[in-house]
């Protein structure tokens, strides 16, 4: 039986026109990824975008130490980035220096320094955007516009950064940490100074920052709104335009916190304004121009804080209601409590005031007669600020006295039923 070859059609076309086939070009192989790259201002890859096209998803790349001044690097597949004895990134001064873009990325041990300054983009050290379970740790930032910024972020972390800004005006410099956004983040250990606002949040939810220290930044500390349900605790705010203010916000709680040494003519400890909901608990305030102002703070439970040298302890508005001040310490205040209000929409029991003189006859601990904290001094000097010139005047003094006895400009209903004889632990 005669059997007959069939030609491929390309193999057919090629004989009839040239009567033989040719020998087809071969395509390059294709390089494998690679689970480690290094990079290194000597070696075959001398930057981190050449690298990130080299690397296999899920695997490392080794920074060396070195320079690098890359355009701006995005990071769109999962991978580690790590720096031996921190290389240096350098943004010159006009640009933004890494931006991530996708889920499960973690930077490391990098130093970065010069951001660019802009006015309609916040431009930053490392901006994390719709990204999920991202880890940016132990990296250090100098001279950033923005330090570490996170754009509908979730489950990230960022940990023991530290991040120092360098601008001396409100209009050149960003924050050191921003969230915008972005939910379920931890922020823990870092150190930031010199920046706008040290740490800021805007529509964030469930999320915890702690042991971080926010100090020497131009206007707070730690600067939250519209941030549900977050928890700071442990964190130092100290020496900023001012400490923390939280606005428009429910359910936060601040434990074991230090606001400390925040002065000037606007300044605070913290400040809070319409929320509702929190709990403010074994905090120190010390050495602040006040301590804490509250302004529409409904249902706050705050218990067992220390108010400590401060120029004003607490100032208390009239649209803070139902908020409640137990176990507290007020020592060495110029003022325990200034209040705008004549009632009393808030409770105080069980404080102690270092002010107090009344007595304990059944020695219980608890004094037989209430404290009145807002004195006739605070009411007068809220009114005209220059009275202050006359604070230890005997005048004042006396009529501070007076006033005790026979309630007339203070709030009568505002007073500790059972101010307590000892420091509260």
């Amino acid at each position: 039986m005669r059997t007959r070859r069939l030609l491929r059609p390309c193999a057919a076309a090629l004989v009839l026109s040239f009567g033989a086939v040719t020998t087809p070009v071969l395509a390059s192989p294709v390089v494998a990824a690679q689970q480690v790259v290094n990079v290194s201002p000597t070696g075959p890859v001398r930057s981190i975008r050449k690298a990130l096209t080299m690397v296999a998803r899920g695997g490392t790349i080794i920074v060396h130490p070195g320079v690098y001044k890359d355009t701006t690097i995005v990071v769109s597949l999962p991978v580690t980035i790590m720096g031996e004895r921190y290389p240096v990134l350098d943004g010159e001064g006009v640009r933004q220096i890494m931006t991530v873009t996708a889920d499960s990325v973690t930077v490391r041990g990098i130093a970065f320094r010069n951001v660019g300054v802009a006015f309609t983009e916040d431009l930053a050290a490392i901006k994390v955007v719709r990204a999920r379970y991202c880890s940016i740790s132990d990296n250090r930032i100098d001279n950033g516009f923005f330090g570490i910024y996170l754009q509908e972020a979730q489950y990230c972390a960022v940990i023991r950064n530290v991040i120092r800004g360098t601008h001396a005006r409100d209009a050149t410099s960003g924050n050191g940490i921003h969230l915008w956004h972005s939910r379920d983040i931890v922020i823990q250990g870092n150190r930031v100074s010199g920046h706008r606002d040290g740490i800021y949040f805007e529509f964030v939810r469930a999320t915890h920052v702690h042991d971080n220290l926010s100090t020497g930044n131009l206007r707070y500390g730690l600067h939250f709104m519209f941030s549900d349900s977050c928890d700071y605790e442990g964190n130092t705010f100290r020496r900023n335009g001012a400490g923390v203010a939280v606005m428009y916000t429910h359910n936060v709680r601040m434990v074991g916190n230090h606001f400390t040494d925040n002065t000037g003519s606007a300044a605070y400890g913290l400040l809070l304004k319409e929320i509702s909901d929190s709990e403010l608990r074994d905090n120190i305030f010390s050495g602040n121009t006040s301590g804490l102002y509250a302004d529409g703070a409904t249902r706050l439970n705050a218990h067992h804080n220390t108010f400590l040298n401060n120029g004003w302890a607490l100032k208390l508005q009239s649209s803070t209601e139902d908020a409640t001040f137990t176990a507290n310490n007020f020592a060495g205040n110029t003022f325990d409590v200034s209040t705008n209000s004549r009632s009393a929409n808030s409770t105080f029991r069980g404080n102690y005031w270092s002010e107090y003189q009344g007595y304990d006859l059944n020695r219980d601990g608890v004094g037989d007669v209430p404290y009145r904290p807002v004195r006739l001094t605070s009411v007068v000097v809220a009114r005209y600020e220059p009275a202050l010139i006359l604070l230890r005047s005997n005048f004042l003094l006396l009529m501070d006295a007076a006033e005790r006895v026979l309630p007339a400009l203070t709030p009568e209903t505002l007073a500790d039923s059972a101010p307590a004889m000892r420091w509260v632990k």
